[in-house]
């Protein structure tokens, strides 16, 4: 009887030795995915998922998406929708080497990059995982500005009617999606429209 009670512990114990390793590697696994920076680029209905270093900012987010990320602190979670390069200078005519004096922004372009970062940046992190497809969830932005944000069939994300072109790049706290356009109100848009038409005449 002594050997049957032996026995019937003994399987028991396994088990539970095996149980606890198997929850043990899920748990760190969890741990693990959730510090870990990725980028996201879309390809068709299929989505690729790929490990970026946010070492080149420039590469991915320009010299004037990287002055607004370091006008937040890097501690705290936010999630900032940055034009590209491309959209500084289609939408807000601010050219990289231009608007800058001696690798320093003059007062204007400072005071429209810092702008533009009050339209565009929510104090919480949001990554384009916990958007669902099709479905429109409203955020304040840090100047109060409303943000509406959606997921299209490519699992880009699309804010206010602006399309991004990569999403989910990160640095320490904060999360960055580069934007094909400029998420701004409609006053600071028309504020940026007189000068805009001046320049092409």
């Amino acid at each position: 009887m002594s050997r049957s009670w032996l026995s019937k512990n003994s399987i028991a114990f396994v088990w539970v030795i095996v149980l606890v390793c198997c929850l043990s590697v899920v748990l760190i696994s969890m741990l693990r995915l959730q510090e870990i920076p990725f980028g996201r680029r879309s390809v068709g209905l299929y989505q690729t998922t790929k490990i970026r270093k946010f070492s080149e900012p420039e590469k991915y987010i320009g010299k004037f998406g990287k002055m607004m990320i370091e006008m937040l602190p890097e501690d705290l979670a936010f999630t900032v929708f940055v034009p590209s390069e491309e959209a500084f200078e289609r939408d807000l005519r601010l050219k990289g080497y231009e608007s800058l004096v001696g690798e320093r922004m003059n007062d204007e372009t400072y005071a429209i990059v810092s702008r533009i970062l009050g339209f565009s940046a929510i104090p919480r992190k949001l990554n384009s995982v916990s958007v669902a497809y099709e479905k429109e969830i409203m955020y304040e932005s840090i100047s109060g500005f409303i943000l509406s944000v959606s997921k299209d069939m490519d699992g880009m994300l699309v804010v206010n009617r602006v399309r991004s072109e990569r999403v989910d790049l990160r640095k320490k706290e904060i999360i960055v999606h580069i934007m094909d356009g400029v998420v701004m109100d409609a006053e600071f848009e028309q504020s940026v429209q007189p000068d805009n038409i001046e320049e092409d005449e």
